[in-house]
């Protein structure tokens, strides 16, 4: 320990002392990036492709044991609902067995030989080898399945990894990795950190480490990014503004429910949580009052109670900004149709706010709370234009029943997923996922990881039989 300072962990619904942690000081995560380094450069100790698997094998079985303690742990500490929190854990085991899968898919290929005078007698193919030591900075809202797609990836890939978990959210991460323990993950493959950013900086920019995998804030992400030491890869992922384009012959009651869900899910704690919402204007007032009624039925509470849909901010700092944000939109001439208001110091209404001005907060920044902002459109084009010109751009949707209007709005959106008469927030964990612009570098998702943490090697053979 530094100064035996330590960390604190608390429930961030009723504010109650969880856990207290040691933390590690500059000596101690210097000491983690030695020994994982240690391990790459010895090619002796790297862990065989067959054994790995057998190992995320083990790994799955032992968190089918664990479901409901998992459970418990992450909807604790993180504050996503009892039945949103089960259904991370689930996703968590399904993650590891899809990186098991992806392992024998990092293959190379043959590179044709031959083709000219000087290429011939050779043959070459291409091999794909871990890149190297992977530091992983994680974040709060999936205090699971996060750290699944940010160390697992890289144990399949063959890379020691680092990770260092969310401030608020990291005894999920101690979970799982006492379950590597017990799976049989040697010693130092995957290390946790838990220590003082400007400590953790200087991890993440020693030249020892070959790849950053960082989820956050974008201030941070980019920061970071411009410090790394050269040749250092990273994907970044940061957050959006989620816009959603509805025309007038869209299935309004189909549509409700997953406007509803996406918006409010993890008390709109997502990264792709439904944000701005513009309606053709013949429908707009019905649609934005629609989502209100279905967002008042919703139970706001302890993320413990199995019937609670919508849980607390992580913290009550939070519920102040978005408190903040909300009125000085009602103060410049926006309608709460619903909501607006805090119920306690660590949880907020389901809000649904009437065409606030674009120059708004909750207009022009990433809103991270429960709160859903609906603009009427005539012109399809200009909703457009507007959802574009922020500089955040991840994922984004569109409700129609007509395919012209669907393949139209998807080619125009700025995002690199969009969503048809779906939810902003849809995923699973083996498409790719990650934002453009100031959103983001470089792709999640389980394959799409594992294949960025990975580099190819070229090997040309020359002989006088061939």
């Amino acid at each position: 320990m530094s100064d035996q300072k330590t960390l604190k962990i608390y429930n961030p619904f009723n504010q109650e002392l969880i856990k207290e942690i040691p933390m590690m000081g500059k000596k101690e995560v210097m000491d983690s990036l030695e020994t994982a380094y240690g391990l790459f450069q010895d090619r002796s100790k790297w862990i065989p492709t067959f054994k790995r698997i057998e190992i995320l094998e083990k790994v799955q079985e032992i968190m089918k044991g664990k479901v409901e303690e998992l459970t418990n742990t992450a909807a604790e500490e993180g504050g996503k609902p009892y039945q949103d929190s089960k259904v991370e854990v689930l996703r968590a085991i399904n993650g590891v067995k899809i990186a098991a899968e992806e392992i024998g898919r990092l293959t190379g290929e043959q590179i044709p030989m031959g083709l000219t005078e000087a290429s011939v007698g050779r043959i070459a193919f291409t091999t794909r080898e871990p890149i190297g030591v992977v530091v992983s900075i994680s974040a709060f809202n999936h205090p699971l399945n996060l750290i699944i797609h940010q160390t697992i990836t890289a144990f399949a890939a063959g890379c020691p990894v680092i990770v260092k978990p969310a401030s608020t959210t990291p005894l999920s991460c101690f979970a799982f990795l006492e379950i590597l323990k017990e799976a049989g993950v040697p010693e130092g493959w995957v290390q946790i950190i838990i220590t003082d950013n400007d400590i953790a900086e200087s991890l993440v920019t020693d030249q020892r480490v070959n790849y950053l995998s960082f989820i956050g804030s974008a201030k941070v992400g980019w920061y970071l990014k411009s410090k790394l030491a050269p040749g250092t890869r990273c994907a970044l992922e940061h957050g959006g503004a989620a816009p959603v384009i509805v025309e007038k012959e869209a299935n309004i009651e189909e549509m409700i429910p997953a406007l509803a869900k996406g918006g409010f899910y993890h008390a709109g704690q997502v990264c792709v949580s439904v944000q701005k919402v513009f309606v053709h204007e013949s429908i707009a007032r019905d649609v934005a009052e629609k989502i209100a009624a279905a967002g008042k039925k919703m139970v706001v509470g302890d993320p413990l109670d199995k019937k609670t849909e919508v849980g607390p901010l992580i913290t009550p700092k939070e519920v102040d900004r978005i408190e903040e944000w909300v009125n000085e939109a009602i103060e410049s001439g926006a309608e709460a149709i619903s909501g607006g208001k805090k119920i306690s110091d660590t949880c907020f209404e389901p809000t649904v706010l009437w065409d606030p001005s674009q120059d708004m907060k909750v207009s022009k920044e990433e809103i991270f709370g429960p709160v859903i902002c609906v603009y009427p459109f005539s012109d399809r084009e200009k909703a457009i234009e507007i959802a574009n010109s922020l500089q955040y751009h991840f994922q984004a949707a569109v409700f129609t029943q007509n395919l012209d209007i669907a393949l139209d709005t998807v080619q125009k959106l700025n995002a690199t997923a969009v969503m048809v008469n779906d939810h902003t927030a849809f995923r699973v964990d083996w498409m790719p996922f990650g934002g453009r612009d100031a959103s983001g570098e470089g792709l999640g998702g389980i394959p799409y990881s594992m294949h960025e943490m990975t580099r190819e090697k070229l090997m040309v053979i020359k002989s006088k039989l061939l």
